[in-house]
């Protein structure tokens, strides 16, 4: 795969994230998950498979009414002929409950597979980047 590859593909994945966040739909957010998919968000403890990723999307349910996410600074890795790691940053936009706005910047490591051919993620991992080393 070429970069520019991967790139349209996380660029599908954004806007179909996008669509799903623009009214905060757990379940459309979830789809864009592998049924078995590995994920560490914003809250503590890990998520694994599409049970648990719908419960944490839909734990925020009366904390954010809407968000725009938009991937910056991605690398790229090809691990296989339908699998990819895309490492970067992502921002977000939200509109919280009582039309508060919220921004935030994170570091972002997906690993993208497709099944189907349907590309999905299979491994998200997003994190606060530190301001210093945690020693």
């Amino acid at each position: 795969m070429k970069d520019w590859l991967e790139q349209d593909i996380l660029s599908d994945i954004q806007t179909r994230w996008n669509m799903a966040a623009r009214r905060w739909d757990a379940r459309a957010l979830t789809s864009i998950y592998d049924e078995d998919a590995l994920f560490f968000g914003g809250r503590q403890g890990q998520s694994v498979g599409t049970d648990e990723i719908l419960a944490y999307f839909e734990s925020y349910r009366s904390v954010i009414e809407s968000a725009c996410l938009t991937f910056v600074e991605q690398r790229f890795i090809r691990l296989a002929g339908d699998c990819f790691l895309a490492q970067g940053f992502g921002e977000f936009d939200f509109v919280l409950c009582g039309n508060k706005a919220s921004r935030s910047r994170l570091r972002t490591t997906l690993v993208i597979t497709r099944r189907n051919d349907t590309w999905r993620i299979r491994q998200h991992h997003f994190s606060s980047e530190p301001l210093s080393p945690p020693i």
